[in-house]
C-alpha cells in the first residue's frame, strides 16, 4: 500500500537511470553540432561510444538499484531512435554512408509509428521490445562509431571500416527483421481482438 500520497515504483521519474538517459538525450544535438559545424570527429566519436555505454549502464542501474519505471520505458527507446536518426543524418551528410541506408533505417521507424494508431484502438500504447530489436539497436550503436572512425588514415581506420560495416549491415538486417515482427504481433493482436469482440459484447 502507498503512503504519503507516494506514487509505485514503476511512476517515479527522478531516479538514477532516467537521470542517465535524459542526459544521453542531451547528447543527441551535440553530436549534430561536432559532426556538422567544427567536424570535430574525435569528439563527436567520444559521444556516440559514451551514448553507447550509458545505453548499458542505465539498463543495469534500473535492475541493479530496483529503479524500473514506466518513464525509464519511454526515455530508452526513444534516445536509441533519436541517436539512429542523428547519426545517419549526420554520416550522411558527410557522406560516411549512402543515402539509401538514411533513409531505409528512420523508414523503418516510421512504419512503426504508423501502427501507434491500431494499438490505441485496443487499449495499448507500445509493445514490449523483444530481445532481436535490442540486438538490431546494439549492432547500429557500435557500426556508427566505427564507421566514423574509419574515415581516418591507416590499419585501425580500415579495419574500423570493415567492422563497422559488418555491423552496420546485420544491424539493418536485425532492424528491420525486428520492426516487421512488430507488424506480425499487431496484426496478430487485432486479428486476435476481433475475433473475441462478439463474445466480450454478449452480456
Amino acid at each position: 500500500m502507498e503512503e504519503h500520497g507516494v506514487g509505485s515504483r514503476g511512476d517515479r521519474a527522478l531516479t538514477i537511470p532516467n537521470l542517465i538517459s535524459v542526459v544521453r538525450l542531451a547528447g543527441v544535438p551535440l553530436f549534430l553540432w561536432l559532426v556538422l559545424g567544427p567536424e570535430a570527429d574525435g569528439w563527436a566519436l567520444a559521444v556516440l561510444m559514451l551514448s553507447g555505454v550509458s545505453d548499458w549502464l542505465d539498463g543495469f542501474l534500473a535492475r541493479k538499484l530496483d529503479q524500473t519505471s514506466k518513464l525509464g520505458q519511454v526515455l530508452d527507446p526513444v534516445a536509441d531512435r533519436l541517436y539512429i536518426l542523428a547519426v545517419v543524418i549526420g554520416l550522411a551528410w558527410r557522406d560516411v554512408i549512402p543515402i539509401w541506408l538514411a533513409v531505409l533505417l528512420p523508414a523503418r521507424d516510421v512504419m512503426l509509428w504508423v501502427l501507434v494508431p491500431f494499438l490505441r484502438t485496443r487499449g495499448y500504447h507500445a509493445l514490449p521490445v523483444h530481445f532481436l530489436g535490442k540486438a538490431a539497436t546494439f549492432n547500429l550503436l557500435y557500426a556508427f562509431p566505427l564507421l566514423l572512425l574509419g574515415e581516418g588514415e591507416g590499419v585501425v581506420a580500415a579495419l574500423a571500416d570493415v567492422f563497422g560495416w559488418a555491423f552496420a549491415i546485420w544491424g539493418t538486417g536485425l532492424y528491420w527483421w525486428a520492426g516487421l515482427l512488430y507488424v506480425y504481433q499487431v496484426r496478430k493482436l487485432l486479428a486476435d481482438r476481433d475475433r473475441r469482440a462478439p463474445a466480450l459484447d454478449v452480456g
